[in-house]
């Protein structure tokens, strides 16, 4: 009996060491634990965030000389299509404008306002405007009082005048360029027309300069012949 008592012991005590020390089945793969640097890429630092480049660079804004040119080459392309005329940006912008808002205006012998105007009266309403200056009020009279200048040398602002063969002065224009220039027609009204239409080509008597006016064109006179010894 004693010693049935200690077999038993003995059988119990292997059989507990035997639990204690297994290792575990080499067939049951542990589950891996994830790289700490893997974990650390998803989740950048404060500092990496601040430091990191903006992508997409901020659009410089417009200086304002690029925006004051911009503003003029619109004004001039408005002024070339209105008038008809082929700019290069150097003419007077303040008799291009006064030119314009008078075209369209009715004629009216013997008035000189924006309801009707003849054709001296709109030249005089145009050189007070523009150049400060007080004309003469009939056509025959201006001449009178301009230079005379030939035909191929008639700059922006002088003055032309048409005659009937031989007979008296009757109608006046301001010149633009290009052959057109600005006046009040009977039964168009303030228009811009070309020195070579017929009718204009057969009773052209002679262009005159006022001295004034020249001497306030001057500065963009001079800008034109600085282009052109830039250009050769």
């Amino acid at each position: 009996m004693k010693h049935s008592l200690l077999y038993c012991l003995a059988a119990a005590s292997l059989t507990l060491s035997f639990f204690f020390e297994r290792t575990p089945d080499a067939s049951v793969t542990p589950r891996a634990a994830a790289p700490a640097v893997a974990e650390a890429s998803l989740l950048p630092t404060m500092s990496e965030v601040v430091a990191e480049p903006a992508t997409t660079p901020a659009t410089a804004l417009p200086s304002v000389a690029a925006v004051a040119a911009s503003r003029d080459s619109l004004r001039y392309g408005y002024y070339a299509q209105t008038l008809g005329l082929h700019l290069n940006q150097h003419e007077n912008t303040e008799l291009l404008q006064t030119v314009t808002d008078w075209v369209g205006t009715p004629y009216s012998f013997g008035s000189n306002s924006r309801r009707g105007t003849d054709c001296s009266g709109f030249v005089t309403q145009v050189f007070k405007a523009v150049y400060g200056i007080k004309l003469q009020r009939s056509a025959h009279s201006m001449f009178g009082t301009v230079k005379r200048v030939a035909r191929a040398e008639m700059q922006t602002g002088d003055l032309v005048f048409f005659r009937h063969r031989g007979g008296y002065i009757y109608h006046v224009g301001i010149y633009l360029k290009d052959g057109k220039f600005a006046h009040s027609a009977c039964g168009r009204g303030v228009t811009v027309s070309s020195l070579h239409e017929g009718y204009y080509a057969r009773n052209f008597y002679a262009a005159g300069r006022v001295a004034a006016a020249a001497l306030a064109d001057a500065p963009a006179t001079e800008q034109l012949l600085a282009d052109a010894k830039t250009d050769r």
